[in-house]
Parts: C-alpha cells; sequence; structure tokens
C-alpha cells in the first residue's frame, strides 16, 4: 500500500511540496490530495467576477474589472528554493521554457528602475525636487549605530528581540523614523514601526544585497503576468498532470491525533473537514505513515472586499487557517502561539486597491508624472497621513486584461487614518473614493495642472476600483519571542509538518516565496530521510566583504 499526502491549504508552500514529493521522492501524482477554500492561496489575481463567483464575496455590486489583493516582489539572488521549484514547471505561455527561466528572461528584458520611489507635497522626488537626491538615507549616527547593532546581533542570542517593536529599538533615536530610509523600508516590505525588530534583522541580514540599491529597488524580479497567472497556474497544471489530485472550497476543521504513550509525540490519524459551500461535513482517515502538510496560517484569511461604490465590511473571523494550528496547540505544548500573530489586527492590517480603466490615459498621467513607464515598481507619497503607495505594472498585468484596459494597483499601510482629500477613514472609503484620494495627491503632485483638467474625463474612463481589507496581511511581522512559530517539523512529529510563513526558519525572512518553498523542502527531506546538506543551498550575502562594504558606505550615503 503506497504512502499518501494530504496537504491543507492550496498556495504556493503545498504545491512546492507536492513537486519535491514528486521530483525528489519519486511519489507518484495520485498518492497527493491538495485541499483549499481556493486556488491561489496569498498569490491571487483575476477578474472580480471570478473572485466573486469562486469565493463567495456575494456583496460586490459592480464585478467588472480585475483585482490583487497584493502582489509578491520576487528576487533573482535571494530566492534560491523558488527558482529550483519553479525551474521544474513548464511555463503555460512558452511550455518549451520552465518558468523560472520564463520570468528570468522577462525581468531581464524590463528590468527595474524605480526613478520615484519617494514623492512628497512639493510636486518633486524626495528630496529638493531632485530625482536621484532620495538615493541619501538620512541617518544621523545614532541611527547608524543601533541598526548596525540590531544586524550583527548574533543567532545565539535573538532572544534579546522577544516581543520588542522596531519603535522600542530605536527609542533612543526616533530620527530614524524621518529618513528616506524608513519611508523606503516600511513601504517595500509593509514594515511598521509597531513590528518586529526580530523580523526587521532578519530582512537587514538576508536582504543585504538589496540595501544599496533600495531606491530604485533594482533588485525586484517582475513575473510576466500577476503571480497567480505566472506561477500558480502553471504549478497546478504540472502537478495536476501528475496525477495530484485538487479538492477546492474544503475547510479542514479539526486534527484527529493519536493517543500514544509518549504524550509529546505527534500522529495525525484522521482530518474533520466542512465544505463551505454547501456545509457537508466529513472525515478523512489518515495512516500512521501518511504524511499531513499543514498551512498554518495565511495573511489574506479573513479579508473583506468592496468595489467602485461599495465599503468593505470587515470580516471579524479568527484566521480560518490559524484556528486549526490553534487546535493543534492545545494537544500539543511546543507548537507556538498563534494568537501572537492573529490576535492584534492593530499591528498587522493595511488596505488595497485595484484599479481598472477602460483606456491608458490614467496610468499615461501617472507615467508623466512619476517620470517613468508602467512597471518601475513602487511610489510612494510621504505625504498622506495612510501612507499610500501606488503599482502601476507592465501592461497587460491579466491574460483577460483587453488591449485598451489599463490596471494598477495600490496600499495604504494604515486604513484606520483618514485620507487627505476624502475626509473618511480609509476603511470607510468606496473604491471611488480611493481613486479620488489618489487622484488628489497626484494632482498636488502635478505642477502642469494637466492632471486636474482631465478630472472627469478619467473618472469617466473608470470600469471598477476594488477595495481589499486584509486584517493580516503583515501579521508575520507581529511581534513575537523564539518559540512562537512552530518548527517546520515539529519536535516528535511523525506525520504533521507546517508550511507557511508562520513556521519557524532560522535566518530566513517571512513574506517571500522563498520561505513557504524553503519550508516545502525541509519538510519533504526530513519526512523522505533526505540528509540536510541536500537541501538547496542558500547565500549569505552578509557574510560577503563587498556587500558588506557597499552597505556600509550605503549607511552614510
Amino acid at each position: 500500500m503506497s504512502h499518501k499526502a494530504y496537504m491543507i491549504g492550496a498556495g504556493i508552500g503545498n504545491l512546492a511540496s507536492a513537486i519535491y514529493l514528486i521530483r525528489d521522492g519519486k511519489w507518484a501524482g495520485d498518492d497527493i490530495t491538495i485541499m483549499g477554500l481556493d486556488m491561489h492561496g496569498a498569490n491571487d489575481g483575476e477578474s472580480a467576477a471570478t473572485f466573486q463567483n469562486q469565493y463567495g464575496y456575494t456583496e460586490l455590486s459592480n464585478d467588472r474589472g480585475f483585482l490583487n489583493r497584493g502582489g509578491r516582489m520576487l528576487n533573482e539572488e535571494t530566492y534560491e528554493n523558488i527558482w529550483d521549484v519553479l525551474g521544474s514547471v513548464p511555463s503555460l505561455d512558452n511550455p518549451d521554457k520552465s518558468v523560472t527561466q520564463e520570468i528570468l528572461d522577462f525581468d531581464h528584458a524590463h528590468p527595474t528602475h524605480d526613478i520615484a520611489r519617494l514623492i512628497d507635497s512639493t510636486g518633486g522626488i524626495r528630496d529638493k525636487g531632485d530625482e536621484l537626491d532620495y538615493k541619501h538615507m538620512q541617518f544621523d549616527n545614532k541611527d547608524r549605530y543601533l541598526l548596525t547593532k540590531l544586524m550583527t546581533l548574533p543567532e545565539s542570542k535573538e532572544r534579546e528581540l522577544d516581543d520588542i517593536s522596531i519603535e522600542q529599538w530605536f527609542e533612543d533615536s526616533p530620527h530614524m523614523f524621518t529618513t528616506n530610509f524608513w519611508y523606503m523600508w516600511q513601504t517595500t516590505f509593509a514594515f511598521k514601526p509597531s513590528l518586529s525588530a526580530m523580523e526587521l534583522r532578519r530582512y537587514m541580514n538576508r536582504m543585504i544585497l538589496e540595501f544599496s540599491r533600495i531606491n530604485t529597488l533594482a533588485g525586484v524580479t517582475r513575473s510576466p503576468y500577476n503571480q497567480y497567472e505566472s506561477i500558480i497556474m502553471p504549478m497546478r497544471n504540472h502537478l495536476t498532470a501528475q496525477g495530484v489530485k485538487f479538492v477546492n472550497e474544503l475547510k479542514v476543521t479539526e486534527f484527529e491525533f493519536k493517543d500514544t504513550a509518549m504524550r509529546d509525540e505527534i500522529v495525525v490519524t484522521g482530518l474533520k473537514y466542512e465544505n463551505v459551500r454547501t456545509g457537508e461535513t466529513g472525515s478523512i482517515e489518515v495512516d500512521e505513515d501518511d504524511l499531513v502538510f499543514d498551512t498554518n496560517g495565511s495573511i489574506t484569511d479573513s479579508s473583506s472586499i468592496g468595489d467602485l461604490d461599495t465599503a468593505i465590511v470587515e470580516d471579524m473571523r479568527y484566521a480560518p487557517s490559524a484556528l486549526l494550528w490553534k487546535q493543534a496547540t492545545e494537544h500539543f505544548y511546543d507548537l507556538g502561539h498563534p494568537d501572537k500573530f492573529f490576535g492584534d489586527r492593530a499591528q498587522s492590517e493595511w488596505m488595497s486597491f485595484t484599479v481598472t480603466n477602460n483606456t491608458h490615459d490614467l496610468i499615461n498621467e501617472i507615467s508623466r508624472i512619476t517620470k517613468q513607464e508602467p512597471g518601475n515598481a513602487l511610489n510612494t507619497i510621504i505625504d498622506s497621513d495612510a501612507m499610500l503607495s501606488l503599482v502601476v505594472h507592465h501592461q497587460p498585468h491579466y491574460h483577460a486584461q483587453k488591449e485598451n484596459e489599463a490596471v494598477f494597483w495600490g496600499y495604504f499601510l494604515f486604513p484606520r487614518k483618514n485620507g487627505d482629500f476624502v475626509d473618511k477613514q480609509v476603511m470607510e472609503m468606496t473604491g471611488r473614493d480611493m481613486l479620488i484620494e489618489t487622484l488628489g495627491h497626484l494632482e498636488r503632485l502635478d505642477t502642469t495642472g494637466a492632471l486636474a483638467a482631465k478630472r472627469d474625463q478619467i473618472l469617466s474612463t473608470v470600469v471598477n476600483v476594488l477595495p481589499a481589507y486584509m486584517p493580516y496581511a503583515s501579521s508575520l511581522f507581529n511581534r513575537r519571542a523564539v518559540g512562537d512559530r512552530p518548527l517546520v517539523v515539529p519536535k516528535h512529529s511523525k506525520n504533521l509538518a507546517f508550511i507557511s510563513q508562520f513556521a519557524e526558519i532560522p535566518f530566513d525572512m517571512v513574506f517571500t516565496e522563498q520561505y513557504s518553498v524553503r519550508c516545502a523542502q525541509i519538510a519533504v527531506y526530513h519526512f523522505l530521510g533526505i540528509d540536510d546538506d541536500k537541501l538547496t543551498k542558500m547565500h549569505h550575502y552578509e557574510k560577503d566583504p563587498k556587500v558588506l562594504a557597499k552597505a556600509a558606505v550605503t549607511m552614510f550615503r
């Protein structure tokens, strides 16, 4: 009798787990079942109509246009595992290429070079109207000392950062939060001052190569289309061809565990489930030799969606994927603390919106004001009280996007704050309100007045604006202590692994595709008895003298 694998959650981590089992473990695809509430995990990107039909957002009165709740930045140099996995997956658009090759070829042909990373209300690029001036980090000596002290803290002493926020670490130098560096850092990676200093330390070390070029985001690797169509769909198609079974709209509600003599020994023997559309319940019997891979938390859980003239209604549910993790912690003592990540929305919430127009007029105006073509990463308007950032994608961003249509995306890091041009909390804004708020900022930046003169005409081209509130978007950065995340394969676990941004891997950084795929490889290799030295090699740029020298120069730039 062959072993079976049951994967809870259909995000990139479990898709990668299946690929590792088949490719490196020589498993048959039909021995693997992937169960998901949706078809993409956090890597979404589709028409509003598809999103509504598949995932039950029935409150949408306007289902036209496209939706991305978020976008994932890729990185060629430090995403070692994802390039390895995607190297085994054929592209859907170019079957003679792997997805890795397709993405890297596209990125090399369309390299990112952001010349308007920060913009202020004077109508110029931060600061002094000089488009290159914001390359200066603006640190003072106290900032440099505290940042260097954080970066050089040995991994063995990470416990010294237990439950310490970034603002606590820099409490003797609040100047840090007024610097170009901080404006760029917090909006590139969605960090807030209230979030974890431990995670900032990990990011600064793992992404040290990007520190010297954060002002242009030259290290951002872009996929040809949104990540669902460029990455998730090819992975699902590849696995389906291998015989892997996908079960959609299924929520696993409870683990059943073996009652063993060793009370800390973890053996999953069953999975209770509910079909979220039909309400049907049941259970799956799990053999002791079968494997269970659980997505123990998702940053897009409990999202709320609005539309052009409909504000979101906040979904107050505890994150569904974390509820299962929480149930496991009630049985075993060493599985972390879900409430640290899902019990305080004030730390983790932010709000995005996706704009679809039926002409290119608005994105052309944004290009004129920012002095760059679509596809050149992220523009942050630093005078926005709610911290508004915009991303104008390389067009088209969706396969179904018509030639005349244009799509761009934005997000507010502080959704409980009021707009500067619309006197409402961002949380209470309709999609139209968010677009008017955006236009207000852009018009203030446009010294020619041309955008303001075209406002009515541009508003008439709007197909839809879809707000998306995500209460747990930055929850993986919440203040935490060592031990608050479970190990990928917990001690004494015989067949359960956690594959998510909420499992613990030493050194690596969360909020990345790399992290989820690394979890997958660690779990699969552990259960298959493949030596750790066979794991994909990770770069350690924080030990490279040339990279460190560049970082030191940047500190004083």
